[in-house]
């Protein structure tokens, strides 16, 4: 049975077990949910190996995704599942900071895992959430996960669920709609237990949007048809940079 959602690679359940196609960097991303299941987390797949056509085989999560309805269920905007997406957050940062990658170690966004890291999932957003009811089961879709500081993760985090993503019609935030968002950032690093300066976010959150863009854009240059079908999301992306860039200062403080 094939899956929903998904832009740039198909999976399908077979007899209670998703197989996808396989990347160069599947095997080190099999090392990292190994990791996180034996140290007990459940808010991730575990990895199973590969079948004999070569894709990789994993548990199913089960529970409600969002697939690709429209609009989004009332759940991606409440508080109380950001508040769970903080908590989900920080446990995995905290049991993949000691993580170590197998040798030949690869990963979709480069680099190396090396201390003071974690490895981030790098794309915990709504479209790739796992529900029960109000209770977030996990997060599925683990394709580009990678070695990162917290912040680069938390940033990509905020971008949807906060929401600090701009309006599709480049309508204007309105001064309340602001207000809310920042109580909503705040409620996210609350849950988390951020205890950094949390100005930081007005610098990362632009990077990590911009930084996003441009890999979808080289992809789409490349010819790669899941990257073109979703440059709508590079425009997206880089639009909110420019009105997170413009944010005021007390917007990240409290």
């Amino acid at each position: 049975m094939p899956l929903a959602g998904g832009n740039t690679t198909g999976a399908v359940l077979i007899d209670g077990v998703v197989h996808k196609r396989a990347s160069p960097w599947t095997p080190t991303v099999h090392a990292l949910l190994r990791h996180l299941a034996a140290a007990g987390f459940d808010g991730a797949p575990r990895a199973l190996g590969f079948d004999d056509q070569g894709r990789e085989m994993l548990t199913y999560l089960p529970g409600e995704t969002i697939g690709d309805r429209q609009p989004w269920p009332g759940w991606a905007t409440a508080d109380d599942m950001l508040v769970q997406v903080g908590h989900w957050l920080r446990r995995v940062h905290d049991l993949t900071a000691d993580f170590v990658a197998p040798p030949g170690e690869q990963w979709f966004i480069r680099g190396t895992m090396r201390p003071g890291l974690i490895v981030g999932h790098q794309d915990v957003a709504p479209y790739n959430a796992v529900v029960d009811g109000q209770r977030l089961v996990g997060f599925y879709d683990w394709d580009i996960a990678g070695p990162s500081t917290r912040e680069f993760d938390l940033a990509f985090a905020m971008l949807p669920w906060v929401p600090l993503t701009s309006p599709d019609d480049g309508t204007p935030v309105s001064a309340d709609d602001l207000d809310e968002r920042s109580r909503r950032v705040h409620l996210l690093l609350d849950a988390y237990g951020y205890d950094g300066d949390r100005r930081t976010f007005a610098t990362v959150i632009p990077q990590r949007a911009r930084g996003q863009a441009a890999v979808i854009r080289r992809m789409a240059d490349a010819g790669d048809p899941a990257a073109v079908a979703i440059l709508f999301i590079a425009d997206r992306l880089e639009r909110s940079a420019g009105d997170i860039d413009a944010l005021p200062d007390g917007f990240w403080t409290r």
